[in-house]
């Protein structure tokens, strides 16, 4: 049985992207911080589809939880996909930002994949694909989010940066970079900025998890095998960098 382990995958993008691989014939271990309850909502409602599902807790910025998230049986029996989706955005004005909050931010985002792929690499089968969610504001800066900008940048340099490495092993790594995308982000938006944001963007739609979790299926399939080391902009022509 093939594996796809999923981090932050009961959430927003996360639980769109558990629940696309599992319909791609994938057992999923997603993993979750805070909240246990809808992660495992996810776990059901894979499972009643037919694929097992596992949902772990773990702190991604704590090294022995990460280690001990690599010790789960189905991590030492391979990981075929691996999505690194877990993450934080404080809005906070880039002039009033503190080094606290951007140690905080730097440790989920960029600190906490690198420790999970440190501890699974090993697990790592074959022709492996690594998923990287970053964001158009990796590239194009925030105003109001210099520390989430300034991670995933950090985050997507990393990841094409293991691209080349690991490239002649036939492993494939891909950044996606979200624009707006209709998850707890945007949940505070009044109707008025929500309409905005509409208007902003030039298909006229604010994106869903799904329209995400549809790449990287694309990602981890057979159909992308010759894509590795990309930045994959889904932002609905927001941002054309």
């Amino acid at each position: 049985m093939r594996t796809a382990l999923v981090t932050g995958g009961g959430r927003g993008i996360g639980a769109a992207i558990s629940k696309q691989l599992a319909s791609d014939g994938y057992r999923i271990l997603l993993t979750y911080c805070n909240s246990s309850k809808p992660a495992e909502m996810v776990v059901d409602e894979i499972r009643n589809s037919g694929i097992d599902a596992v949902a772990a807790n773990c702190d991604v910025t704590d090294a022995r939880e990460v280690a001990l998230l690599a010790t789960h049986p189905w991590v030492s029996e391979g990981i075929d996909v691996l999505v690194l989706n877990h993450g934080r955005y404080d809005r906070i004005d880039a002039k009033e930002l503190e080094l606290e909050h951007l140690r905080r931010t730097m440790a989920t985002n960029f600190e906490g994949a690198f420790l999970v792929w440190d501890a699974t690499k090993s697990s790592l089968t074959e022709n492996a694909r690594i998923c990287v969610i970053g964001s158009q504001l990796g590239t194009r800066g925030s105003a109001h989010g210099a520390d989430y900008s300034a991670s995933k940048a950090a985050l997507s340099i990393w990841a094409r940066s293991l691209a080349q490495s690991l490239a002649p092993e036939g492993k494939r790594v891909n950044v996606i970079a979200p624009g707006f995308v209709d998850t707890d982000i945007l949940s505070g938006d009044s109707p008025q900025k929500r309409a905005s944001r509409e208007e902003e963007v030039p298909l006229k739609r604010i994106g869903t998890p799904e329209d995400i979790a549809g790449v990287v299926s694309f990602l981890a399939g057979d159909k992308s095998s010759y894509i590795t080391g990309a930045v994959i902009h889904v932002n609905g022509g927001l941002y054309l960098p």
